[in-house]
């Protein structure tokens, strides 16, 4: 099993969560996060006043599937789904998961996904 971690543009959220469903991925789960990579973050004016804005809002994507099939597939459709050219894009994650517990129903691994 891999977990897929995406952080993208929040407007792309849409695309991407399109193209997820045309690959066979249903399940998400998706937080507003804020940081910065080598965009550094950028300035903005307020009221005639500058200032600095240190920690970008971007979107956290978080999937889990069975297998480096679907994983390879999530990974691709994210990525053309998500893609600007621009400076900020985001980054994938991919990691092993030891296990899963469906906490309802007792099932695991593959079963609880």
């Amino acid at each position: 099993m891999k977990k897929i971690e995406a952080i993208i543009k929040p407007f792309k959220l849409d695309e991407v969560k399109e193209a997820l469903v045309e690959v066979g991925i249903e399940g998400m789960t998706v937080s507003e996060v804020k940081g910065y990579g080598r965009q550094q973050g950028h300035s903005e004016l307020y009221r005639g006043a500058e200032y600095v804005v240190e920690f970008i809002p971007k979107v956290k994507i978080e999937i889990v599937v069975s297998n480096d099939d679907y994983a390879k597939k999530a990974v691709e459709a994210i990525a053309s789904a998500a893609k600007t050219g621009k400076i900020g894009d985001g980054k994938i994650f991919v990691s092993s998961i030891d296990s899963v517990l469906r906490i309802r129903t007792d099932e695991e691994n593959e079963d609880a996904l």
